[in-house]
């Protein structure tokens, strides 16, 4: 395990410091199903980009429990929210990005916020294991 972390660290590394500068500081909603409301979080954490709201879909009270360690206190996590509510949230927030799916995408960029979809990544990606980091990170880069 650590020999491959050693490998891949320059990449990281390479790609944390190529974006940084520009995406430290935005914050950042999720809304989307299985593990994603927590593990991509650390992703963008590692961009500098902080989370401000994160929330399932489908979940169980153990998927609230562990994602409460993954994020910071204050940041909001709701629990399948419908489409007026999330709206809303969103815009008292007023988040830099929004990142959920295809039934969110068109109205949160009717608000004028920049949308990455997490379920089929706009057709880019895939955003899985180190090489998924640089696509992830050009893709959040909006």
């Amino acid at each position: 395990t650590e020999k491959v972390i050693a490998k891949y660290r320059p990449l990281v590394d390479a790609v944390i410091a190529k974006y940084l500068s520009r995406l430290e500081g935005n914050t950042v909603m999720l809304y989307v199903g299985g593990l994603r409301p927590r593990h991509v979080v650390t992703a963008y954490e590692d961009l500098g980009m902080v989370i401000v709201g994160t929330g399932y879909e489908f979940a169980h009270s153990d998927d609230y429990q562990r994602t409460g360690h993954y994020v910071k206190n204050g940041t909001l996590i709701y629990d399948d929210v419908t489409g007026y509510e999330l709206e809303k949230f969103i815009e008292g927030i007023r988040p830099n990005l929004v990142g959920s799916g295809i039934k969110e995408k068109y109205p949160v960029q009717k608000m004028g916020i920049p949308f990455r979809q997490m379920h089929s990544w706009d057709y880019s990606g895939p955003y899985h294991g180190y090489d998924g980091f640089a696509i992830f990170a050009r893709d959040v880069d909006l």
